[in-house]
C-alpha cells in the first residue's frame, strides 16, 4: 500500500503490460468474471512482494505472473492460476495461508500451501531439506495434480530466466531439472515441458557442448532439408490420393535428447538415426495404419525400427507408430503417425482438456496412468525410512525407457529399464514377489536376477515357503519392488528383534532371580508409560536393537517386587545362543569375521543392536570398559548360514595364479566374495580373500584344499 493505503494498482490503466497480456490469455477461454478474481491475486501478490527483486533486476512478481501465463497456455482453471500466482507468498512473504483461504478458498490455499518449501523446518542437512519438501510437493501433487503442473511451471520460468543466476546455482538447479522436474514432465506425458526443460538444463550445464551440436544441427539439417521436405511431399500427396485428411510437420530431434542418445549408446551424431523426422497426424486409429503403409510402400523401412505405441502405449499414456525409412539419398527419417488426441495428449499429457474433478473420472489416458503412479507413490512413501529414501526411491521410477512383458493371461505390464523378474513379479502384486523362487521367460526356466526385455511372456514360480531376501536389493530396479522388499525386511527385523530382546531381558532378570511372568502386569505398564513405549514388544525391540540396556532395564522392573533382596549377589546367567537366524538384529564385527566355532561376546551398540566379536578380537579389551553393554552369548549347537571371513595367502607371483586359488575355494563348496593384491613383488604375491563359510570345520577344509595347490607358500586366517 501506499502513504494513502491505496493498493498498489488502484486503476486499469495503471496494470503492467505482463499482466494485461495475461488477462487476454485467460479470456480465450474463461469468463469476465473469473478474470477478475485473477487480477484481485495479482493485486494481493503485488503488495506481498512490493520491493522484492529477482536477480536480473526485475520486479519478483513478474515470475509469479508468468508462471500463471504458462498454466494458461495449458488453459488450466482459474484456481490454479491464482495459486501460481501467490505460489511463492507463503514461503517468502508474510502472507498466510489462513489469509489466502480467506480470500479466494480453501483450494487455492491447499495447492499453494502444496509448492510451498519445508525452509522453516529445521534439518539436518540441505540435501535432507530438499527431500523432504519434494516429499511433501509430491504427496500433495497425488491429492491434486495441479500442484505438480504449478511446480513445473515455475521451473520452466526459472529455467528461461537462468542466466541472471550465480554459476554454481545454475549448475546445481540445471542438474535437480534433469534429475527430477524433466523425468515427471515426461512421466505426466508433458513432452513440451520435458523436451525445453532438458534442453534449457543442458545448455546451463554444458554450454560449449550445447552451442556445437546446436551449430552442428543447423549445418547438417540445411544439407538434408531437401530429402526431409522430399519425403513430407511425397507422403502427403499419397495419403490425398487416398482421400485421408492430414496434417504433416517436419521436425528435427532436440539437443539434448541427441546428446543423451549419443552418450547412452556411444555413437556420434552421424550414427544417431532418428535426428530428421516427419510427423503425420490424421483423424483416427485406423487411418494411422494406412498412413503407414503408404510410407512404407514410398521408402523402405529400416528393420527393427518400428514400434507400435498405439496398441502397447507408453507408460504416460503417449501413443503413436514410429518407423524408421531410407529417406532420398539414404537420409534416415523417423515419421510419427497418430490421430490428433494423441497429438495433443503427446504435447500436453495430462494437462490435455483439462477439467479437474476429485470424484470424477480422468479426461484421458495419461491422467489415468499419472493417477495410478501417484497411487503407488503415495503407498512407497509409507514404507519408507527417510525422505531421501523415498526421493530415490522416485528417481529410480522416473526411468525415461520402459520395457513392456506379457503376462500368461495376455495382459501387458510396463516396467523400468533394466527390470528383473524379480520386478515383475512385485507387478504383478506384492505377495507374488515375496514368495517368487524363480520364472519362466518365453517358457525358459530363468533366476529371479534375469534381466527383461520388451516383448517377453513372463510367468513367476512361486513357493509358500520363500521369502524376500536382503541380496534381492542389489538387483531390482523398479520402486515398488524395492519398497516391498524393503518393508518385509523390517518387518522380519522387528519380529526377529523382539524374540532376541526376551532372550537378552530374561537372561538379566535371571541375574536378579526374577522373570518376566513374576512381574506384576502394573509395575510393567508403569515401566511402558514412563518411557512412551506402546507395548512390551516395543520394550523388547529396543533392546534388541542396543537402544537401551538389558541390565538396566531388569533392575527397574524388579525393583517393584517386594521379595527382592537387592543385596543379593547376581548369578552367572546362561548365555544368550545364536542360531544365524537373528541377522536382522545381529552385526558380525568386519574387525574380527566371527564364524562359528569361535568363542564370541556382544556388544550392545545403539540403533545396530548386538555386535558379534570373537573373543580374541583387539577390540574387546575396550569393550570390556563398558560391561552394561556386553553380552554373554554362544553360538547355538544347530547354526545355519553362511558367514564372511578373510583368508591371507600368499603364492608364486605368476599368471593364472589367481584362477587356481579360486577354483580350489570353489571345489571347497566356498563362496568368493571379494579378492584384492595387497603385496606383490618379484616372486611371490599376497592375496587377500573374502568368503563365505559355514563354520571353523569348513574353513579348516578350504584351507586344506588351497595350500594342496601348488603355487601356494602359506595361508592363514586374517583380520582388518
Amino acid at each position: 500500500m501506499n502513504a494513502a493505503g491505496a493498493t498498489l494498482v488502484p486503476a486499469a490503466e495503471q496494470l503492467p503490460s505482463w499482466l494485461l497480456a495475461l488477462e487476454d490469455k485467460l479470456g480465450t477461454y474463461l469468463a469476465p468474471e473469473v478474470v477478475a478474481r485473477v487480477r484481485e491475486a495479482y493485486r494481493l501478490g503485488a503488495r506481498a512482494h512490493e520491493g522484492q527483486t529477482r536477480k536480473s533486476g526485475e520486479p519478483y512478481i513478474t515470475h509469479p505472473v508468468a508462471v500463471a501465463g504458462i498454466l494458461a497456455d495449458l488453459r488450466l482453471d482459474a484456481e490454479a492460476v491464482i495459486a501460481a500466482i501467490l505460489h511463492d507468498t507463503i514461503e517468502d512473504t508474510p502472507v498466510k495461508r489462513a489469509d489466502i483461504a480467506g480470500a479466494f478458498g480453501e483450494e487455492v490455499a491447499e495447492l499453494v500451501d502444496g509448492v510451498t518449501k519445508l525452509d522453516r523446518v529445521q534439518f539436518r542437512s540441505t540435501q535432507e531439506a530438499n527431500a523432504e519438501s519434494f516429499r511433501k510437493m509430491l504427496l500433495a501433487m497425488a491429492r491434486d495434480l495441479r500442484v505438480i503442473l504449478i511446480k513445473l511451471a515455475d521451473r520452466l520460468h526459472n529455467m528461461r530466466t537462468l542466466q541472471s543466476m550465480a554459476a554454481e546455482s545454475r549448475r546445481r538447479i540445471a542438474r535437480e531439472t534433469l534429475e527430477i522436474y524433466a523425468p515427471i514432465a515426461q512421466r505426466l506425458g508433458m513432452n513440451r515441458f520435458k523436451a525445453e526443460l532438458q534442453d534449457l538444463a543442458f545448455r546451463a550445464l554444458h554450454p560449449m557442448r550445447y552451442r556445437v551440436l546446436e551449430q552442428r544441427l543447423r549445418q547438417t539439417y540445411g544439407t538434408r532439408r531437401d530429402s526431409v521436405a522430399r519425403v513430407e511431399v511425397q507422403v502427403a500427396a499419397r495419403l490425398e490420393q487416398a482421400g485421408i485428411p492430414a496434417r504433416l510437420v517436419s521436425r528435427v530431434k532436440s539437443p539434448y535428447s541427441i546428446y543423451s542418445k549419443m552418450r547412452s549408446e556411444h555413437k556420434s551424431l552421424a550414427q544417431v538415426l532418428d535426428v530428421y523426422g516427419v510427423r503425420v497426424v490424421v483423424h483416427d486409429v485406423m487411418q494411422c495404419y494406412v498412413a503407414l503403409g503408404i510410407a512404407h510402400s514410398l521408402y523402405k523401412p529400416l528393420d527393427a525400427r518400428f514400434k507400435d505405441f498405439i496398441a502397447i502405449p507408453k507408460a504416460n499414456g503417449y501413443q503413436s507408430l514410429h518407423t524408421m525409412l531410407f529417406g532420398p539419398n539414404g537420409t534416415p527419417i523417423e515419421v510419427q503417425i497418430r490421430t490428433e488426441e494423441m497429438d495433443l495428449l503427446a504435447e500436453k499429457g495430462v494437462a490435455a482438456h483439462w477439467a479437474y474433478k476429485t470424484e470424477a473420472l480422468p479426461a484421458n489416458a495419461a491422467q489415468a496412468r499419472a493417477r495410478e503412479w501417484l497411487t503407488n507413490l503415495v503407498s512407497a512413501q509409507s514404507s519408507a525410512d527417510s525422505a531421501l529414501e523415498f526421493v530415490e526411491n522416485v528417481k529410480v521410477d522416473l526411468f525415461p525407457d520402459e520395457v513392456y512383458l506379457f503376462t500368461p493371461k495376455g495382459d501387458i505390464l510396463a516396467l523400468p529399464r533394466n527390470a528383473t523378474a524379480l520386478d515383475f513379479a512385485y507387478a504383478v502384486h506384492t505377495d507374488v514377489g515375496d514368495h517368487a523362487v524363480a520364472a519362466r521367460v518365453d517358457r525358459k526356466l530363468v533366476p529371479l536376477r534375469s534381466r527383461l526385455q520388451s516383448g517377453q511372456s513372463v510367468e513367476v514360480i512361486t513357493a509358500p515357503s520363500a521369502s524376500p531376501s536382503p541380496n534381492w536389493l542389489e538387483y531390482v530396479v523398479s520402486a515398488k519392488a524395492r519398497t516391498a522388499i524393503r518393508h518385509f525386511l523390517k518387518r522380519l527385523q522387528h519380529e526377529d528383534a523382539i524374540e532376541l530382546g526376551h532372550r537378552m531381558l530374561d537372561n538379566a532378570l535371571d541375574e536378579l532371580q526374577s522373570s518376566l511372568d513374576s512381574i506384576a502386569p502394573e509395575a510393567l505398564d508403569a515401566y511402558l508409560a514412563e518411557h512412551r513405549l506402546r507395548r512390551l514388544e516395543d520394550l523388547l525391540a529396543d533392546i534388541a536393537l542396543g537402544n537401551r540396556m538389558p541390565a538396566q532395564v531388569a533392575q527397574q522392573l524388579a525393583s517393584g517386587r517386594a521379595m527382592l533382596d537387592l543385596d543379593h549377589v547376581p548369578r552367572s546367567g546362561e548365555k544368550i545362543l545364536i542360531t544365524g537366524a537373528e541377522r536382522g538384529v545381529l552385526t558380525f564385527g568386519a574387525c574380527c569375521h566371527p564364524i562359528p566355532g569361535d568363542e564370541i561376546m556382544g556388544f550392545l551398540s545403539a540403533g545396530k543392536g548386538v555386535v558379534v566379536h570373537r573373543a580374541d578380537c583387539h577390540n574387546v579389551a575396550e569393550f570390556r570398559k563398558t560391561p552394561d553393554r556386553c553380552v554373554a552369548i554362544a553360538w547355538d549347537r544347530n547354526v545355519q548360514g553362511e558367514f564372511k571371513t578373510l583368508l591371507k595367502v600368499v603364492v608364486d607371483n605368476r599368471p593364472g595364479v589367481l584362477a587356481t586359488i579360486a577354483a580350489a575355494i570353489a571345489e571347497a563348496g566356498s563362496n568368493i566374495e571379494n579378492v584384492e593384491y595387497q603385496e606383490r613383488d618379484g616372486s611371490s604375491a599376497t592375496l587377500q580373500f573374502t568368503l563365505e563359510v559355514r563354520d571353523r570345520k569348513h574353513l579348516a577344509q578350504v584351507m586344506r584344499r588351497v595350500r594342496r595347490a601348488g603355487v601356494v607358500h602359506a595361508v592363514h586366517r586374517a583380520t582388518t
